[in-house]
């Protein structure tokens, strides 16, 4: 996260239960100078991840919340609402338990270790590295990125059952007959 300046906190305390009641977290808060306007980039995400029409919908929330609360930010603005993207470092439980089934490369003790996420909580999470499932405590591991992956583990024509892992073949069937 960027740096706790007063004003920025005031924000996170402000912004922070309007986006947790439309069901996500926000993961960044950061307000530059644009000219005489400022920059307020929020970004957002959940459990599971976060759509266009959901982003939308947390903007128009943030933006009423700014407009009626002078105490807390004044002046013009301008508002970006986005999500982290994968290039964001997995550092909170929430981050590694949001990668399961991904994977992610992370710091351990000096050295790099990549491994496909298997679960995680709020103490410790499980990796399977080279095949073997390895446990480490959460508050042990340096900051993670997830790998991008153009094919991942059960994908047959790009197309995953979520359920199962493995590709929908009722889909294909109904296609073909």
């Amino acid at each position: 996260m960027t740096a706790r300046t007063p004003q920025r906190q005031r924000l996170i305390d402000l912004l922070g239960p309007v986006i947790t009641s439309h069901g996500y977290d926000l993961e960044d808060l950061s307000v530059t100078a644009a000219g005489r306007r400022s920059l307020i980039r929020v970004t957002v995400d959940g459990d599971d991840g976060i759509d266009l029409d959901a982003v939308a919908t947390v903007s128009r929330a943030v933006s009423d919340t700014l407009d009626g609360d002078d105490a807390s930010f004044a002046g013009p603005y301008v508002l970006e609402v986005s999500s982290p993207g994968v290039d964001r470092p997995v550092t909170e439980p929430r981050h590694w338990r949001r990668s399961a089934g991904r994977l992610v490369t992370f710091d351990l003790d000096g050295a790099k270790i990549t491994g496909r996420v298997i679960s995680a909580d709020a103490d410790a999470v499980v990796v399977d590295v080279a095949g073997e499932k390895r446990e480490y405590p959460v508050r042990s591991l340096g900051a993670g990125r997830v790998q991008v992956e153009f094919a991942r583990p059960g994908a047959v024509d790009g197309s995953i059952d979520d359920e199962a892992g493995e590709q929908d073949t009722d889909e294909l069937e109904e296609e073909e007959g």
